[in-house]
C-alpha cells in the first residue's frame, strides 16, 4: 500500500493561488528559496524571481502579490514543517521529560534535507529564517492580518511550553524560555558560521543542543 504524499497546510490568506496546486507553483516556492539565499530578501525582486523560474513576471503574480508575502509564506509553512516534526517525534514518547528533550533537540540541531518535501529545501529555507526571518516582523505587526505568518511559531512555543509546565507547573518563564532557546539557537549557529569568536561552537559539533537542554532542565528544576 502506497503511503499518502505528506503535505503541510499553509494559512490561505498568505497566498493568492496556492503554490501546491500546480507544478509552476512549487517551482515558483523552491525558487523563491534559492534566490533568497543566494542574494537576500532586500535583493529579492519579483522580476528576478519570474526570470530565474523562466517564466512571465504575471504568472508569479497570480500566486503571490509580493516578496513579502512569498517570505510569509516561507516562514508560516517553515514552523508547520517543525511542528509537525515535533508531533511526529514526540507522540509515542512516555514522558514529558523526553518529550522535551526531544522538541530542544529538533528545535536545535542544524536542519536536514527531508525528503517528503521535494521542492522545498529546508536546508536553505531553515538559513532564511536565521538570517532573513526578522524582516517579515519588523513592519505592519499592528494588523491582525501582518501576524497570521507567526501563527504557527506560537503554536510550537506554545507546544514545548507545555512540557516544561508538565514537570515543573510553577515554573514562571516557559514561553520566554523557549522563544530564546529557538532565537538564541539561530543566533549560536550564525555566530558559529561567520563570528566563532561569539560562541563556543564549531560547525560539526551539537553543543547548541547540548547547551540549551543543560540550560532549559537546570532552569526549570531548581
Amino acid at each position: 500500500m502506497n503511503q499518502l504524499p505528506i503535505q503541510i497546510s499553509v494559512n490561505s490568506d498568505l497566498f493568492l493561488k496556492n503554490p501546491d496546486s500546480s507544478e509552476l507553483g512549487k517551482s515558483i516556492v523552491s525558487n523563491s528559496i534559492e534566490l533568497l539565499h543566494e542574494i537576500g530578501y532586500e535583493s529579492f525582486t519579483m522580476k528576478k524571481l519570474s526570470m530565474k523560474i523562466g517564466s512571465p513576471e504575471s504568472s508569479t503574480y497570480r500566486y503571490f502579490e509580493s516578496k513579502q508575502m512569498i517570505l510569509q509564506y516561507l516562514i508560516f509553512w517553515y514552523w508547520s514543517w517543525i511542528e509537525y516534526r515535533l508531533v511526529f517525534a514526540t507522540t509515542n514518547l512516555d514522558t514529558p521529560e523526553l518529550k522535551l528533550q526531544t522538541s530542544l533537540k529538533i528545535l536545535t540541531e542544524t536542519v536536514e534535507q527531508d525528503s517528503s518535501f521535494s521542492h522545498v529545501n529546508e536546508i536553505l529555507l531553515d538559513r532564511i529564517i536565521m538570517t532573513e526571518g526578522v524582516k517579515a516582523y519588523t513592519k505592519n505587526l499592528t494588523k491582525a492580518s501582518d501576524k497570521i505568518h507567526f501563527t504557527v511559531y506560537k503554536r510550537v512555543v506554545e507546544r514545548v511550553s507545555q512540557l516544561i509546565l508538565e514537570i515543573q507547573p510553577d515554573f514562571k518563564y516557559p514561553h520566554m524560555l523557549i522563544s530564546t532557546v529557538i532565537e538564541g539557537s539561530h543566533q549560536q549557529r550564525f555566530f558559529a558560521e561567520f563570528l566563532p569568536h561569539l560562541t563556543d561552537v564549531n560547525k560539526d559539533s551539537n553543543y547548541i543542543t547540548q547547551f540549551y537542554t543543560q540550560l532549559v532542565f537546570n532552569d526549570i528544576k531548581k
